[in-house]
């Protein structure tokens, strides 16, 4: 990888990350007017469409993309991660963008956390260190025992963990099925679970709320297609740590357009965990290193 496409691979990210923190933007207000359910389904029938035509485009066509040796697995990754953008949703509008994504930040943590249960992975002691000292973070965030615990600051915790399980189900049948495959069935399983159960949630959308729908189906395309070319360009270890900025990006969001405020311990308690985060990768990118020199 030459240092030209690393630094386009960064900025790929940077505006993934950008366009990911407007598509969530844009769900925090449609989700405040309308059913979450409808919501995510519409998003998804666009989703399904583009994962669709992509594989029209490619050697087999469609008959290719669907051909998986673990479709099973395939088809809960994509029931998991629809689930999880429901959860996550959820979370905007309970708890805001700014506090929701400071919790989820945390999800690298647990991809590392349960990358041994799951993948059959070594998980070292600097890395335990760091999934613990992440955690206190999470907990400065939620402040369990002061004033009274609200429920709802569990959720984008619930969605990190949700999350996490796809990206490591994601690294499983990467074994044995191509990218390709598992970008079909991430997007059509999707939303198959989305319309069984957003239909009973149908309800009028204001004209100009179907303007904000085809908005965010055109960024949830396009911050897709942003991280594609992104990982085809880079090495994912390279680029993963600039992912962290969509938090930035969110908070600006949050602050600026939806009134939310940026108490302390949220902003200390996000620190501690991005940087606990970082250093997971890093040592990830450490291990990796060190297992091919042997």
């Amino acid at each position: 990888m030459t240092e030209q496409n690393t630094r386009l691979g960064i900025w790929l990210m940077i505006a993934t990350t950008f366009v990911f923190a407007i598509q969530d933007g844009i769900s925090r207000h449609l989700a405040g007017e309308y059913n979450v359910f409808m919501v995510i389904m519409i998003r998804y029938w666009f989703f399904a469409a583009f994962v669709i035509t992509i594989a029209k485009r490619q050697a087999g066509g469609v008959r290719a993309a669907t051909r998986s040796k673990r479709p099973l697995t395939q088809m809960f990754r994509g029931l998991l991660l629809s689930a999880e953008v429901c959860v996550m949703v959820a979370g905007f509008v309970l708890l805001g963008l700014v506090e929701s994504h400071a919790v989820f930040a945390v999800y690298p943590l647990l991809v590392a956390a349960l990358s041994g249960p799951v993948l059959g992975e070594k998980v070292g002691w600097r890395r335990w260190t760091a999934i613990g000292i992440g955690f206190v973070g999470v907990l400065i965030i939620l402040q369990p025992g002061f004033g009274v615990f609200h429920p709802a600051a569990l959720i984008p915790l619930l969605a990190a963990f949700m999350f996490a399980l796809y990206g490591l189900l994601t690294r499983y049948v990467s074994r044995e099925d191509n990218a390709a495959v598992s970008f079909f069935w991430t997007g059509v399983a999707g939303a198959v679970f989305t319309t069984l159960i957003g239909v009973w949630f149908w309800e009028p959308m204001a004209p100009g709320d179907w303007a904000w729908m085809g908005l965010l189906c055109l960024t949830a395309v396009l911050s897709h297609w942003l991280l594609i070319r992104a990982y085809e360009v880079a090495e994912a270890s390279a680029i993963q740590p600039f992912a962290y900025l969509q938090l930035v990006f969110v908070s600006v969001i949050g602050i600026g357009v939806f009134g939310e405020t940026l108490r302390p311990n949220v902003a200390l308690g996000a620190v501690i965990v991005v940087c606990a985060g970082l250093f997971t990768l890093w040592r990830a990118k450490q291990k990796s290193q060190e297992k091919a020199q042997k």
